[in-house]
């Protein structure tokens, strides 16, 4: 009798990666990133079990987006009051925490329960060229746009 293997928790391996974003597609790199983060691209992948990898992201605030995205698209918020809507545009939220702009549309790519959570706690993304995790000795992945 054939069966399916599952990985099981403990038997699966992580690994540190730091990708640059510089001069990258915000929305296909973000793909790319979540592919990792999900573990879809290594062998043993199960769609319950947190299988991905540790990913870094440097230069966040040099990412690039086509068209007029930068005047156009709106990130809102609400405090839950009534009228407390709150828009920014994203030229706005580039200038002040441009790290927001990616780590928001990895994890709308992500599962939306506690696995999903899971995975979105091993994504580190840094505005600047440095980060601070040398010490787990990352491997530097290419992403390239296609």
């Amino acid at each position: 009798m054939r069966t399916t293997h599952i990985t099981k928790p403990q038997e699966v391996t992580r690994k540190w990666v730091v990708v640059d974003a510089e001069g990258q597609l915000l929305g296909r790199l973000s793909s790319q990133i979540a592919h990792i983060l999900r573990g879809k691209h290594k062998p043993d992948f199960s769609p319950s079990v947190d299988c991905g990898d540790y990913v870094i992201i440097v230069n966040a605030d040099k990412i690039r987006v086509t068209g007029k995205k930068m005047d156009q698209k709106i990130y809102v918020r609400h405090s839950g009051w009534i009228g407390h809507r709150k828009e920014t545009k994203m030229k706005d939220v580039m200038k002040r925490k441009p790290e927001y702009v990616l780590t928001h549309a990895i994890k709308g790519m992500l599962p939306k329960n506690n696995l999903g959570r899971k995975m979105f706690s091993k994504l580190h993304v840094y505005a600047g060229p440095t980060h601070k995790h040398e010490a787990q000795k990352p491997e530097v992945l290419t992403i390239t746009n296609l």
